[in-house]
């Protein structure tokens, strides 16, 4: 067999693996080291899978995904998820469904200093969720807003999907953090505009809330300058060029600790906990991005990549219509395959084709994120969907998704705009050079 039959073979294989309900690292480990013996040598796989585990648990620019995960443990375990809910429900839970649109505005807060999606849906519908329930919400907005607004998790920097993005394709980091932050913004607009329309037509959906005084208001921006202080430091600091993106991931992480110390939310039991969930957290992102290097090795030397993006090229299209395909193929993979997974899968074979028809890389990163944003909230396997049937087990999961349909709509809007309007990402990035 020809390198190009065997690497299909390979692929078949791997979703094979999938379709048993393997962990996709395991998956992607046995495919690609099988694959590479067969067309190299199993003397040579034998050496590889060796170097590049070592590699990669042994590289220094991934430390930056250890400490964010820190970052949103303390942030998660500090309560600091609780108090921007709060502040955002005192601001606009008065306007009709201001409680999903205030789930959304603490989704939105919490994802800047998360980096992850489903940790961002499970943190608010601890949160959220039951605040809902006691207005009468309908399950159907109530966990559709959760699930929908974890998303934004992804996308809002520090991103942990941007930080592989970027050590697969040697972008820049801070390039990418800073490009996903005006697209979250307006996506988080975008959801509010909908559960705000939503409610307008059909009152009984989410009613609103009690006014609060402006007193109120003002006092509850306490809430928020914890997140405040730490996304600008982080950020402001990165943008400045005051410190490298594993820096900024310290600092942040450090100046968590800090504030949890003196709100007086740290304990030395909450610490070793806080400790535990990230040793786990990061060596199962260590071990998913090794076995995605192994995987990627295998594909190189199928020629795979080479191959669909010389047939990509050559096909009677014009650029963009091409670029069409390439987002329905990862909307489509979406659906099936984790975020982080799928980027890991599919960068190594599109990322030749995005350069050669010219597309910006930083760009694309963005779009493939919110292309992925879609999948965590369409069946069958909408990650963030399955997070909050988990929490709130009362609410079937055919409700969660048919709640989640407006959000994925504005979604399908944004990807359009971002399509026609590259600025609305590549604005930040162009100021810092």
């Amino acid at each position: 067999m020809t390198p190009l039959q065997i690497g299909l073979i390979g692929c078949v294989l791997l979703f094979g693996l999938l379709f048993t309900s393997m962990p996709v690292g395991f998956a992607m480990l046995i495919s690609g080291l099988v694959g590479f013996a067969l067309i190299v040598s199993p003397q040579a796989a034998t050496s590889m899978i060796t170097a590049e585990l070592f590699d990669t648990f042994s590289s220094y620019n991934l430390t930056v995904i250890p400490l964010f995960v820190l970052m949103g443990q303390v942030a998660f375990h500090a309560g600091i998820s609780t108090r921007l809910f709060k502040t955002a429900y005192t601001w606009i839970g008065h306007f009709p469904g201001g409680l999903a649109m205030a789930t959304i505005g603490a989704c939105a807060g919490f994802g800047a200093i998360s980096g992850s999606g489903p940790a961002t849906a499970a943190t608010m519908a601890s949160v959220a969720l039951p605040e809902m329930k006691r207005y009468h919400y309908s399950d159907e907005l109530a966990s559709g807003a959760v699930a929908s607004g974890g998303s934004l998790g992804m996308l809002i920097p520090p991103s942990v999907v941007f930080i592989v993005y970027a050590l697969m394709t040697e972008q820049s980091i801070g390039a990418l953090f800073l490009a996903g932050v005006v697209p979250g913004i307006v996506i988080s607009i975008l959801f509010c505009l909908s559960i705000l329309v939503r409610c307008i037509r059909n009152p009984t959906l989410g009613p609103a809330g009690p006014k609060a005084t402006w007193k109120e208001r003002f006092k509850s921006l306490n809430g928020v300058m914890e997140t405040l202080i730490l996304f600008f430091f982080v950020m402001g600091g990165m943008f400045r060029g005051l410190f490298t993106p594993i820096e900024a991931a310290a600092v942040g992480a450090g100046g968590s600790l800090l504030i949890a110390a003196v709100k007086r939310s740290l304990s030395f039991k909450l610490l070793h906990r806080i400790l535990l969930e990230t040793v786990r957290t990061s060596g199962m992102i260590f071990f998913i991005v090794a076995a995605a290097v192994v995987f990627g090795r295998f594909l190189a030397v199928s020629q795979i990549p080479y191959s669909l993006a010389t047939w990509f090229v050559s096909l009677p299209l014009p650029g963009f219509m091409i670029m069409a395909l390439v987002i329905l193929f990862f909307l489509f993979m979406g659906c099936f395959i984790d975020s982080l997974a799928l980027v890991l899968l599919t960068v190594p074979i599109f990322y030749p084709v995005i350069l050669e028809l010219g597309y910006n890389p930083v760009w694309f990163g963005v779009l493939i994120v919110v292309i992925t944003q879609m999948g965590v909230i369409t069946p069958p396997v909408g990650v963030n969907v399955y997070v909050v049937s988990g929490i709130e087990r009362n609410i079937p999961l055919q409700t969660i998704f048919k709640g989640s349909l407006p959000f994925l709509y504005m979604l399908v809007v944004f990807a359009g705009l971002l399509m026609l309007f590259p600025q609305i990402a590549l604005f930040l990035p162009g100021l810092g050079k």
